[in-house]
């Protein structure tokens, strides 16, 4: 824990410290956005060499399971130059290997449970040491925090800039986590569901085409032992129960962005950087798509 901590101090001052009010309830990020940056309609000034993998983005993903954090965040990770640290993927490659945590994390993720704050801690101080030695600064958080233990925890390690809350309607995204499949060879994630949910119940219709895979890894995809519809159900009822107490905290700081997902990630891209005034880095930002 102390090394959780003393690697999370900032080094630099906050880009958007100075702008956020305890006393706005929902923000975007055009409401919170320093008055001197309005002027050039963004939040952020150009990416220069120096800002680039400057701790100036301090930034956490919300949204439930499969919602897509992990693609959104690796994408402005790699637009703005900062790790992407996802929880998910530290508890997997622990699953992966033969450390001492890999048995009883298979038993929690194959029931669907989420993983205690105690392990999150450990394997995320273990990232953090990892990245220190590499020179690493800032970060994009995605999975964490998930509880509000976690969430005042981490308030008092560092001063989180801005919080992204992606949301999905629960139907759609039952039927992406179904679809979800992993490449046995190469790791990366594909999906198959081609998804045309209806508008029904004041949700708006949704589209979303399958991410199919390359011809070299259609033979070698495998299912996530935790993608059954018993076990995605049970993670979303348990992520909503301990979410909303998460999401006041920030909203009540006037961090909290939520942003509801038109699409895909076609539709769901260029969207997401238009609402974190990011459109308009043309060039640098289509690199990252």
């Amino acid at each position: 824990m102390a090394a959780l901590i003393r690697l999370f101090k900032p080094q630099f001052s906050s880009l958007l410290r100075r702008s956020l009010s305890s006393t706005t309830t929902t923000a975007t990020v055009s409401e919170i956005q320093p008055q001197r940056q309005r002027s050039n309609s963004s939040i952020l000034p150009p990416l220069t060499d120096d800002l680039k993998g400057s701790k100036n983005f301090q930034w956490v993903f919300l949204g439930c399971p499969g919602v897509g954090k992990g693609t959104y965040a690796s994408r402005l990770s790699t637009l703005l130059g900062v790790p992407h640290i996802a929880t998910g993927d530290l508890v997997r490659e622990e699953l992966s290997s033969s450390g001492p945590l890999s048995h009883q994390l298979e038993e929690i993720v194959n029931q669907g449970k989420l993983v205690s704050d105690e392990i999150i801690f450990n394997l995320l101080s273990k990232r953090l040491e990892a990245g220190e030695s590499k020179g690493e600064s800032g970060f994009i958080l995605d999975g964490f925090p998930r509880t509000l233990r976690q969430t005042e925890i981490l308030d008092e390690a560092t001063e989180i800039d801005l919080v992204i809350n992606l949301k999905l309607r629960e139907d759609v995204l039952i039927e992406k986590c179904l679809g979800r499949r992993i490449c046995s060879e190469c790791g990366k994630s594909f999906n198959l569901a081609s998804i045309n949910a209806k508008a029904e119940n004041g949700y708006p219709e949704i589209t979303m085409a399958p991410l199919l895979p390359p011809s070299q890894c259609s033979s070698k995809l495998i299912t996530r032992a935790d993608d059954t519809e018993l076990v995605v159900r049970e993670r979303l009822r348990i992520y909503k129960k301990q979410s909303e107490p998460v999401e006041d905290y920030y909203r009540k700081q006037g961090k909290l962005m939520e942003f509801d997902l038109p699409g895909g990630i076609p539709e769901s891209w260029p969207k997401l950087l238009e609402a974190l005034n990011l459109d308009d880095y043309g060039d640098k930002w289509s690199a990252a798509a």
